[in-house]
């Protein structure tokens, strides 16, 4: 497909590597990562970003990427389930390893969203972002434990219509406690 007024190349980095897709205009970025780089770990659930199935890093960031136009993310750096990796890149995510020890899914239609945002709570968390649940009086900046209630308000946007989340809690509560302070969740270090 040439480029035409309605089409552009977009150059971005997608699981640590560039690439260029040419992407029609209307083109969200789950569809260009679906149908044209053949990435379908983010799924598209409801295309209205209510599930979260999409979730995807954008510079680090979770994002539904149902609700991203592709065409506006040039320079982006985009992370999906499939660039997820332990640090050094070795290996299966803290994540990964966690869902699959407490069982945190069932269909696992959800579970790659899941993953994508439970990694960038680790990296809000380790970077201060307070949640609505967070202690008011806890020190700004600083990191914020994750406890049950911060992860399921941090995770509240993901839903899982086979109801695992009390799983899916125990496995970010894992994978939590299982990385050090400074690299929780870094999307530096969780990308290949």
């Amino acid at each position: 497909m040439g480029t035409d007024v309605f089409h552009s190349p977009v150059p971005m980095k997608v699981n640590g590597r560039p690439c260029e897709p040419v992407v029609d205009h209307r083109s969200t970025l789950l569809d260009v990562l679906r149908e044209q780089l053949d990435l379908t770990g983010a799924k598209k659930g409801c295309d209205h970003g209510q599930c979260g199935a999409c979730t995807v890093l954008v510079d680090g960031r979770r994002a539904n990427s149902c609700l991203l136009l592709a065409v506006a993310l040039e320079g982006c750096d985009i992370t999906t389930v499939e660039g997820l990796r332990a640090a050094g890149g070795k290996g299966p995510h803290p994540l990964q390893r966690a869902f699959v020890e407490r069982d945190a899914f069932q269909c696992g239609y959800c579970t790659p969203g899941q993953i994508c945002s439970a990694a960038g709570v680790l990296a809000e968390a380790a970077a201060g972002h307070p949640s609505h649940v967070t202690d008011p009086g806890a020190a700004a900046g600083a990191p914020v434990a994750l406890s049950r209630p911060e992860i399921r308000e941090r995770l509240s946007g993901n839903l899982c219509r086979c109801g695992a989340y009390p799983h899916i809690v125990e496995a970010v509560e894992d994978a939590a406690t299982a990385e050090s302070p400074g690299a929780a969740g870094s999307a530096e270090g969780a990308v290949r």
